[in-house]
């Protein structure tokens, strides 16, 4: 009797179309909700509930015109807002970076609220027309071109 066993075959000889030609990757059990998910939804979903009467107190409520102290402030504030989004996102985009569909959505609703009050708070005449050119061809598009950047930059799992 003989304590020796055959030697498996050598290397060249193994039936390569047994082995698949890419890499399998396995299956990733999706992550476990955690019972904050639900809470955290729903609070969100009160919280927009919660503004509807809210609504109604300004709409009835407000002045029709009203005196803005530190206008200036506002309005340069808030480009500068607009400006540094677009700036972030310019540099994730060009990193590669997956968070760049955050900034994205970022500048797109600034873009979009800038939109809103400069048609909604400029004098009627030529201020106001000013207002609706730069909302129709200019912060509304990059309003658009922002979203769809976001959801193409958006990180997707598999």
């Amino acid at each position: 009797m003989s304590l020796i066993t055959a030697a498996p075959p050598p290397r060249s000889h193994v039936d390569r179309r047994a082995v698949p030609a890419t890499p399998v990757t396995p299956r990733v059990a999706p992550r476990a909700r955690s019972p904050w998910t639900a809470r955290l939804g729903l609070g969100l979903i009160g919280a927009g509930v919660a503004l509807l009467p809210w609504l109604f107190v300004l709409a009835t409520g407000l002045p029709a015109t009203a005196t803005a102290s530190h206008w200036r402030v506002a309005w340069v504030g808030f480009d500068t807002l607009e400006a540094l989004s677009f700036v972030a996102t310019g540099v994730l985009v060009i990193r590669r970076d997956a968070r760049a569909c955050l900034t994205a959505m970022v500048t797109a609703t600034l873009l979009v609220a800038d939109a809103w009050f400069d048609v909604s708070t400029a004098a009627p005449g030529a201020d106001q027309m000013t207002a609706v050119a730069m909302a129709v061809l200019l912060e509304v598009p990059l309003a658009v071109f922002s979203v769809v950047l976001a959801w193409r930059t958006l990180p997707r799992s598999r």
